[in-house]
């Protein structure tokens, strides 16, 4: 039967596993597995699985989008067996208000009510959940979750800002470049950054040395600055005082980092990213296999962050790739990128289309006693 646990506000302790393909296992962790529930009292318990043929799963509900990953474990990491992503915009008008708006509330529970038909459907026997920014600033947050744990049965756990960067780190680190130089892994979210300097080689799991979470995301940066999208020089104005807040909320960072060290490596996981990828491979629709674990001339990021941020809303809105649940983000992510690239000016930059779901399920198998 599937295992079941209340929700609870507070955030989780260190968790661990890497994921993706060819990934091997890391550390043991102490994370809270947040077990998943039938949706519907109605419903009978979920058949028994041996382990080597149970589904695991990992929600992550950020600032900006709602994801889940579904998989079975495999020989050389894990296969993929179901996946759902929506954009609802959790964080919507938080800033201002202090509380997630209940029309983000609503588009939130919809997007899980369907993350949890299809742990029903996929006979899911293990799964943990995550909430992170919006959830940890909203002062209504602790009621959300219990709110989406009556209406879909889905126990979500608000993990900490340190936490959320270990698990990014852990689902997408396979796609460092190899080298023995520090590497600066980076997660761009809805509500915060995350930036985590690993010491990293091929061998196995990298070894944080140095973190930072800053609170600016692609919406909490965008509801920030408010000005005349109609006008270029203001559009200007605006993209230089988005770059200048977010280099002040890495300076703590930037002082710590190694100087003077050859051939830095850097890795990117999050929308922003693989967007702006899929601008410079002038993709006519996204194409994950083409974008994760692509490595791009940072010279280029910038040059299409540039090219972004002097557009006009209906100018992106035709880009492909971007559309209009993207476009009006998009310029506060190129930013960031800007920002993260003047404290460490890495040739290339590594492309991850994966993340804190990799590192949660990875985490499960590990936990669950599966032999990869």
């Amino acid at each position: 039967m599937v295992q079941q646990s209340r929700p609870s506000p507070q955030s989780s302790g260190p968790a661990g596993g890497v994921s993706g393909k060819g990934a091997r296992s890391g550390q043991g962790n102490g994370s809270k597995a947040a077990a998943i529930p039938p949706p519907s009292a109605q419903r009978g318990p979920l058949p028994h699985s041996p382990r080597g043929r149970r589904s695991y799963a990992a929600i992550d509900l950020g600032t900006n989008n709602c994801r889940l990953l579904i998989a079975k474990p495999s020989a050389d990491g894990f296969i993929v067996v179901d996946a759902f992503s929506r954009i609802v915009r959790l964080g919507e008008g938080l800033a201002a208000t202090g509380r997630i708006s209940d029309a983000a509330i609503d588009r939130a529970i919809a997007a899980l009510a369907i993350c949890a038909d299809k742990l029903r459907r996929r006979h899911v026997t293990l799964a943990r959940s995550v909430a992170t920014e919006a959830c940890r600033r909203a002062s209504n947050g602790a009621d959300f979750i219990q709110r989406v744990y009556r209406e879909t049965g889905i126990a979500l756990d608000i993990i900490s800002a340190q936490e959320e960067a270990r698990l990014a780190v852990m689902g997408c680190h396979a796609l460092l470049e190899p080298g023995d130089s520090p590497a600066l892994i980076f997660d761009i979210g809805g509500g915060s950054t995350e930036l985590v300097l690993v010491d990293a080689n091929q061998s196995g799991a990298p070894h944080i040395v140095d973190w930072v979470s800053a609170p600016w995301g692609v919406v909490s940066l965008t509801e920030s600055e408010l000005f005349d999208h109609a006008d270029p020089g203001e559009r200007i104005a605006a993209y230089a005082r988005m770059r200048a807040r977010v280099a002040d909320a890495f300076a703590p960072l930037a002082r710590r980092l190694p100087r003077n060290v050859p051939a830095i490596r850097l890795l990117g996981t999050s929308g922003t990213v693989t967007t702006l990828a899929s601008l410079h491979l002038n993709l006519p629709r996204y194409d994950r296999q083409a974008i994760d674990g692509l490595i791009v001339p940072s010279a280029s990021m910038r040059a299409i962050s540039g090219r972004l941020s002097t557009m006009a809303l209906a100018e992106r809105q035709k880009l492909p790739c971007i559309g209009s649940e993207r476009a009006d983000l998009v310029v506060a992510g190129c930013a960031i990128l800007e920002a993260i690239l003047d404290i460490w000016p890495a040739e290339r930059l590594g492309v991850a289309d994966r993340g804190i779901r990799e590192g949660i399920l990875r985490g499960l198998m590990d936990r669950d006693g599966v032999v990869m």
